[in-house]
């Protein structure tokens, strides 16, 4: 499996609203997409993360090319700032190491 790990702040109250008009249809998207094992969303301190599980790489990568993400990707760097961290894995982590791994290895954008 490929895990996906995403953590993005919007950057001011206008920002969250154009965050919220694009998230949803994306992680709905997700939801739906070929591949697709796991998705939820969590909100801690600020960050809209996000847990994904794809049966492998391609299935995600399809999706991040897809028409609703690649939408939201051309917005990104006018209403939020984060990171988000991938890695391949037998099983799906916890939130708990989720959010490490994703702090561990976190590079904003």
């Amino acid at each position: 499996m490929y895990i996906s790990i995403t953590g993005l702040k919007p950057k001011n109250f206008l920002s969250k609203i154009k965050f919220w008009i694009l998230a949803i249809p994306s992680f709905r998207a997700a939801q739906k997409a070929d591949g697709n094992l796991f998705c939820e969303v969590k909100e801690v301190n600020g960050y809209k993360h996000t847990l994904t599980a794809w049966k492998d790489r391609h299935y995600m990568m399809e999706f991040i090319y897809g028409i609703t993400h690649s939408k939201a990707m051309k917005e990104f760097n006018l209403i939020a700032t984060g990171s988000t961290y991938g890695f391949e894995s037998n099983e799906i982590p916890s939130w708990e190491e989720a959010l490490d791994l994703w702090k561990t290895n976190y590079k904003e954008y």
